[in-house]
């Protein structure tokens, strides 16, 4: 059976930020992901990032991507792409399914001494009449079509949800020439950056809070050739009357993100349900480790944030899991360890010098009182 030091689910930024840590350690590191491509949804940020100079303020997403993964080949990082992990099992064995080439796969099974899962998040979706026609699709494979593969999902496109996700795509979409018909938002008000929606509202797209889709209306083929959006009450429902009817072939939705964890479910690790990051998430540590010894987690899967904050959590569970193995001094990790959780609780702090996430402590204190375990520096 082939082993590693340390195998890495997923090839995101939180799973490359790993591997670079434990891999400058001196561990051998084995990173496998589903996807055509390693860096995860940096190479679909073509927007440059904010923040301070330490997270790459003014540097675009593709950019971030190419500078990790030239990191991750000086560190001696083995990647294997078109690669699924189809299971996790008891003793740290992995089970994963080889892209070979030309359509051929082997499944393989690795004795891991350390895992890292940082398998990301997945789109949620919106329920509506045609909602599963041929023109409805996330924001987020809207955004792999133009800025990925180059393809544009669609001519007129109407973009449900204005948080950043459905701002910045919009504008994204916009730019690949597109139109966008209109943003539409259940809530009161805008949920993204004023800057985001700007851009677009300087264009003429209008966004329609307080409204939510009621049909997606198909052509004699079964696409989506009109959408209809109503006004919605207080309680979110559709107020008869006040339909609108929008001439577009596509719908993109924005609806937020949900953490994947069905690997750490696998391994019985203790969860806990934090609807501010996206509904259930492992239960971790400031190591990044689960209730599960040797199991860590890092990015979204430990709760839906941003780029640069899963860079930061990959890099903790990459330096603790090195430190495990023996291979970084604990006073040098501990050293390390407590620069970047300073940078996270930067990352987390509001306008105002007030902590935005104050939930992520909460899961923190949650882990140590449910499984009994010492506090972690």
């Amino acid at each position: 059976m082939l082993s590693r030091d340390i195998v890495i689910i997923g090839a995101g930024p939180a799973g490359l930020a790993a591997s670079i840590e434990a891999g400058k350690a001196g561990a051998d590191v084995l990173v496998a992901d589903l996807n055509m491509k390693p860096g995860g949804q940096l190479f679909k940020q073509i927007h440059k990032f904010f923040g301070s100079s330490e997270h790459h303020s003014g540097t675009r997403g593709t950019d971030i991507g190419i500078r990790l993964l030239k990191e991750a080949e000086n560190a001696g990082v083995e990647i294997w792409l078109r690669s699924a992990v189809i299971g996790i099992f008891p003793g740290n064995k992995v089970a994963i399914r080889k892209d070979l080439g030309d359509g051929k796969t082997e499944l393989i099974t690795l004795l891991a001494k350390k895992i890292i899962m940082a398998t990301g998040a997945s789109e949620n979706v919106v329920r509506f009449k045609g909602w599963t026609s041929p023109g409805v699709m996330g924001a987020g494979a809207a955004q792999t079509m133009v800025n990925v593969n180059h393809v544009k999902p669609g001519k007129k496109i109407v973009m449900v949800g204005s948080g950043n996700v459905g701002l910045i795509v919009s504008y994204q979409l916009m730019q690949a020439g597109c139109e966008v018909v209109a943003v539409v938002e259940a809530a009161p008000g805008i949920g993204g950056y004023a800057v985001h929606a700007a851009k677009i509202c300087r264009a003429g797209v209008p966004i329609y809070t307080k409204h939510t889709v009621v049909e997606a209306v198909t052509d004699e083929d079964g696409c989506v050739k009109e959408v209809v959006i109503a006004e919605v009450d207080g309680k979110f429902n559709p107020v008869a009357g006040t339909e609108k009817r929008l001439e577009a072939d596509t719908v993109t939705i924005a609806a937020g993100l949900k953490p994947v964890v069905e690997l750490p479910r696998l391994l019985n690790c203790d969860f806990s349900y934090h609807g501010l990051f996206g509904g259930w998430i492992p239960l971790h540590n400031k190591n990044m480790e689960t209730s599960v010894a040797g199991i860590y987690v890092a990015g979204d899967s430990t709760g839906v944030e941003e780029a640069n904050t899963a860079l930061e959590e990959g890099r903790i569970a990459g330096i603790a899991a090195a430190e495990s193995l023996g291979l970084i001094p604990a006073d040098r990790a501990d050293a390390r360890k407590k620069e970047i959780w300073g940078r996270l609780e930067s990352l987390r702090m509001g306008p105002f010098g007030e902590k935005r996430l104050k939930g992520k402590e909460a899961i923190l204190k949650e882990y140590k009182e449910r499984i009994g375990l010492p506090s972690v520096r």
